[in-house]
């Protein structure tokens, strides 16, 4: 078990470096291409942030294991939200009125109910889901895109991805290894965590789904996590909510839809009873903080990250 238990790990890291090297080394491409910043951060940037649950759902399809990609949409919206947002407010309070979030909450929102709509009413992700979710997510930057060339202020997920864009003049020969490595390590790095994973789950008599809601789910939650401790520690955890809301969209559109693109991902009783009841119930939290205003203080910080503890201790008690 403890080779499994490593295989996992390296796999996951793999994924998260790699995935990190991908998105630089295709920005220095893009620059040297000449193609518009705003085009970069749209798609290279918000697409290849993505990357590791992309590449982690395609090849739990391909591998005949989809409960580990239903559990790694599923489990990153209720990581980002309980998780990510919750235990940086106990170090410091959340702002939530950011120019442009509500509009971004509401096709969240909008989105978690087609998401849900699909597992209740078809019982599964499959090709009509995944032409659906896909073409949602590139209406949502079609929207990005006219809103910001029509220069209508600044917008939560644009700002995002400034980081990666800024900075770069060029290729290089740096970011020719970076890209290079990133699209060696990707399908590396996800084939061992799915192999692994998928086999703890069988040692573990647990469902996939397990190995996604929670492994998956948190390992790729990580550096946003390290982002916004690190800004609230310097009193500016306000900065997180907009990358959050974005990378849940991205995860049920974008993720949701390529996961149907490449094969069938059935949602099995656990999910409908569990999983995505908590993920619908952690949306609404945050939208009741922004469409109130009110800040993610420290005791809603610490009952969100208690629910994300009791969710997880749920599962593993489910396990045993």
């Amino acid at each position: 078990m403890v080779g499994l238990v490593a295989g996992v790990l390296v796999g996951l890291t793999l994924l998260l470096v790699a995935g990190d090297m991908l998105v630089r080394g295709a920005v220095g491409l893009a620059t040297a291409l000449k193609i518009p910043p705003l085009l970069v951060g749209l798609t290279i940037v918000a697409f290849g942030t993505s990357a590791p649950e992309l590449v982690v759902s395609i090849q739990s399809v391909l591998n005949g294991n989809p409960g580990i990609a239903i559990g790694n949409i599923i489990g990153s919206n209720i990581a980002n939200i309980l998780l990510v947002l919750g235990l940086p407010a106990i170090v410091y309070p959340i702002a939530t009125h950011v120019t442009g979030l509500r509009r971004h909450v509401v096709i969240m929102l909008v989105a978690t109910t087609v998401f849900m709509a699909f597992a209740y009413v078809n019982g599964a992700i499959d090709r009509t889901a995944g032409v659906s979710l896909f073409a949602g997510i590139l209406a949502f930057i079609t929207y990005m895109a006219f809103r910001a060339a029509a220069a209508q202020g600044d917008d939560p997920v644009l700002d995002d991805v400034a980081e990666y864009t800024e900075g770069v003049d060029g290729f290089s020969m740096k970011l020719t290894a970076f890209l290079i490595a990133g699209l060696i390590g990707l399908p590396f790095g996800a084939h061992l965590l799915v192999e692994n994973g998928a086999q703890l789950a069988s040692m573990w008599g647990v469902r996939d789904e397990v190995i996604g809601l929670t492994i998956v789910a948190f390992g790729t939650s990580l550096p946003e996590l390290a982002t916004v401790i690190a800004a609230a520690l310097q009193k500016k955890s306000d900065v997180a909510i907009g990358n959050i809301i974005g990378s849940n969209i991205f995860n049920i559109l974008a993720v949701g839809g390529v996961t149907g693109l490449v094969g069938t991902a059935p949602f099995d009783q656990a999910s409908l009873q569990l999983d995505i009841p908590v993920m619908a119930a952690a949306s609404v939290i945050v939208a009741f903080f922004v469409f109130t205003r009110r800040d993610i203080g420290r005791i809603p910080g610490a009952l969100m990250f208690a629910g994300y503890l009791a969710f997880v201790a749920l599962l593993a008690s489910k396990a045993l």
